[in-house]
């Protein structure tokens, strides 16, 4: 195995957040894979664990730990980025901590105490902002979360101003500071129930359809930079170009959630339009990340990270491209808006744009981290198993959530007499809900393999001669 040895020693502790991450990961597909049971074993685990209380947990589980995950690549791609030490290391290290301990205290009081009681210690009556999806989160952890992002985004600006500018720290920089300025109006929870869903879908949306999008292209951008040595000026151009089509489609696309809350028509052109245009950046990915493979000046050792930012933009094309257009046009949505299409297209949207590039910069960093330029050989073809056995599950989920919501929409939406009520349908839709579980369980192995392959040594001849190139990461 080649040894390598970090350009920056301050990135070492992205480490704790990946770990920390990873560790979240696994517990959020446990609880989605109770809530997958629970579709068809409508007791299991009540009263304990209620169907509200394990979605609380599972959705809330995947907000902290792909934010961490961000964090932690942050950490190590901008210190390399800027070309200096990261500002404050402690403040990096202290801010993990308090961000993982207020994320398991949230955690724990949701599986604990009532979610009515966790209102009433918390402060809601003086601030009431609990009861939204993905926005739970009671008001104490709320703040901690603002403080714990101003500090990350004070320590990665101050990193920034001292060192050199990119248009990868600087694109990075611009989607974090989004996602943390966008996250203020889970504040705002007026009683007019339309101004309440425009703002909630101004942290909801301009989350994952505006500026994710932005720390999605920076993060693919650095490890395919890293990893195929293609010049700098060749991916800033495509990064640009990305980037805006993702604003401009984003920011007007999120009239597609405005169809049907009581604002005005003309909303049903704007977000048809605009969000039927969204899967064009994913497309620009797709064509980026294969370009800048082809073109490749050196062959990576570190082969497993090219599959995971690879599969970033293929995966990231399908479930928030393909699988959003489908039914994102308002005469289809009138049918399909909060049918399992929609789980559908959210299961695949998050894993292909967020999840896998998360998965990408661990891939890269980690071996760094660790003392080398890649893992060994036999490590990273567990990981390459790792990535077909997760997106394959994701698939069959996927498509077993697909087929029950286009069964939904045939028996319960558009049938104008003698349509079959909501719980009769849903007892037609088993097999498809048995089928997800099926693929929840292989998803769950997927990931199992792709942790066990941190403690896969090298084999007795590859241990003897340096892997890949010997050249030191671009």
């Amino acid at each position: 195995m080649q040894s390598a040895k970090l350009k920056f020693q301050s990135q070492s502790v992205s480490q704790l957040y990946f770990i920390g991450a990873l560790a979240l990961f696994v517990g959020q597909i446990v609880f989605g894979l109770t809530l997958g049971l629970q579709y068809v074993i409508g007791d299991l685990m009540f009263p304990a664990i209620p169907f509200n209380i394990a979605r609380m947990v599972h959705t809330n589980l995947l907000i902290v730990w792909l934010l961490m995950g961000f964090m932690g690549s942050a950490y190590f791609l901008i210190p390399e980025e800027a070309e200096t030490e990261l500002h404050s290391p402690f403040l990096a290290k202290l801010l993990f901590w308090v961000f993982l301990g207020a994320g398991a205290a949230t955690v724990l009081g949701y599986l604990l105490v009532p979610y009515a009681t966790l209102a009433k210690w918390t402060g809601n009556d003086l601030l009431q902002t609990m009861g939204r999806e993905f926005l739970e989160q009671p008001l104490p952890t709320k703040v901690g979360i603002v403080l714990v992002a101003l500090g990350f985004l004070f320590n990665v600006s101050m990193t920034v101003l001292k060192g050199r500018k990119t248009a990868i720290s600087l694109v990075l920089l611009m989607g974090l500071w989004g996602l943390a300025l966008m996250f203020l109006f889970s504040f705002v929870n007026p009683s007019n129930l339309v101004r309440d869903k425009m703002y909630w879908w101004f942290v909801v949306h301009l989350w994952v359809e505006g500026t994710w999008e932005l720390i999605l292209g920076a993060l693919l951008a650095f490890v395919l930079i890293k990893t195929t040595g293609v010049d700098r000026e060749v991916i800033d151009k495509w990064l640009y170009l990305i980037v805006t089509m993702a604003l401009v489609t984003g920011i007007l696309g999120t009239g597609h959630h405005f169809f049907f809350i009581g604002l005005p028509g003309y909303w049903h052109w704007v977000g048809s339009i605009f969000s039927a245009l969204e899967p064009v950046p994913f497309f620009m990915m797709t064509l980026f990340a294969f370009n800048m493979v082809q073109r490749r000046k050196r062959e990576h050792p570190n082969q497993a990270a090219v599959l995971w930012a690879v599969g970033t933009a293929v995966m990231g094309f399908l479930g928030a491209g393909l699988w959003g257009f489908a039914h994102t046009l308002s005469p289809v949505n009138y049918y399909t808006h909060g049918s399992q299409i929609t789980a559908a297209h959210g299961h695949l949207a998050f894993y292909g744009a967020y999840v896998l590039v998360v998965l990408a910069m661990i891939s890269y960093a980690m071996p760094l981290l660790r003392g080398r330029e890649a893992n060994p050989k036999r490590a990273q073809a567990w990981e390459m198993w790792s990535f077909w056995i997760m997106t394959i599950g994701m698939s069959v989920m996927v498509l077993a959530l697909t087929g029950a919501g286009i069964l939904q929409v045939w028996l319960q939406r558009m049938p104008t007499e003698n349509a079959m009520p909501f719980m009769a349908t849903q007892d037609q839709l088993r097999f498809f809900y048995w089928v997800r579980v099926a693929g929840g369980v292989m998803f769950l192995a997927g990931l199992l393999v792709y942790l066990a392959s941190f403690f896969i040594g090298p084999a007795a001849d590859e241990s003897a001669a340096p892997a890949g190139s010997g050249l030191k990461p671009a």
